[in-house]
């Protein structure tokens, strides 16, 4: 696909650049550690883990390839509805505060993060028949070079180190890539929140899991799987080192 061989910069607004700035003193630079041993391509998707805001955060702050996040529509419906989602939803059902605690909290929290969002360009994702706005916005991102990054975990119990399950739109998204004639590369990844390494796989071709099996039930499973082997890996310290210094490259393209 000729789109992973340009160059394609993230663009960000000045002042959204220096929020991110700020929020390197919450979010630590992890250790991108590429399991083909170079960056991801542009016009990508990009599969993984949501650990909160950790791993959102972390490739938004420090992964400097073009990306577009897919997100609730709730988080960019203005600040009302992204504080009752917050509350109740993000907070409360997910990362199991005391609601009365989570409503405190984001009296002050939902201001800072819906101006965020205003910044982030977030690709708004929906339970209905709106879906197709968001597979849509995906598709016209992926032509132009940008990458789509979606974190597909099933987090009714909250956010987990073993991922339970994996919602398939994603799946609709990269079929209808397939119908725009885009063979779609998929990068599994994995946020090792504990040792701040994110663990990046090798490319996988829609096309190629489409072949491989037989129903987008095992294509998903396959994939959930893979993330979760991502999650028990191990990695010495000259391998990690290795990949800091990859880093330190991809930062400077």
């Amino acid at each position: 696909m000729s789109k992973n061989n340009q160059k394609v910069k993230k663009k960000r607004k000045l002042w959204f650049k220096i929020i991110k700035g700020i929020m390197r003193m919450r979010y630590k630079r992890p250790a991108f550690v590429y399991l083909d041993e170079k960056p991801f391509g542009n016009g990508c998707l990009i599969l993984s883990n949501h650990e909160g805001t950790d791993a959102p955060m972390s490739l938004e702050i420090y992964n400097p390839s073009p990306t577009r996040m897919w997100g609730a529509h709730e988080m960019n419906s203005g600040l009302k509805k992204m504080y009752q989602y917050q509350t109740k939803v993000y907070y409360h059902e997910k990362k199991h505060w005391n609601l009365h605690a989570a409503r405190s909290f984001c009296l002050l929290a939902s201001p800072l993060t819906n101006l965020f969002y205003k910044g982030l360009n977030l690709i708004s994702t929906y339970q209905d028949a709106r879906l197709k706005t968001t597979i849509r916005e995906s598709v016209e991102a992926i032509k132009k070079g940008e990458n789509v990054v979606i974190y597909p975990e099933d987090s009714t119990n909250g956010y987990l180190e073993k991922l339970e399950g994996f919602h398939a739109g994603y799946l609709l998204f990269a079929e209808k890539c397939k119908k725009e004639g885009i063979d779609l590369p998929i990068y599994v990844t994995y946020f090792k929140k504990k040792e701040r390494v994110y663990v990046i796989d090798k490319p996988i071709y829609y096309s190629t899991l489409c072949e491989k099996f037989s129903s987008k039930d095992e294509i998903s499973k396959y994939l959930l799987n893979r993330c979760n082997e991502l999650g028990q890996m191990n990695f010495d310290e000259d391998f990690i080192k290795k990949n800091k210094k990859l880093n330190k490259k991809q930062k400077k393209c």
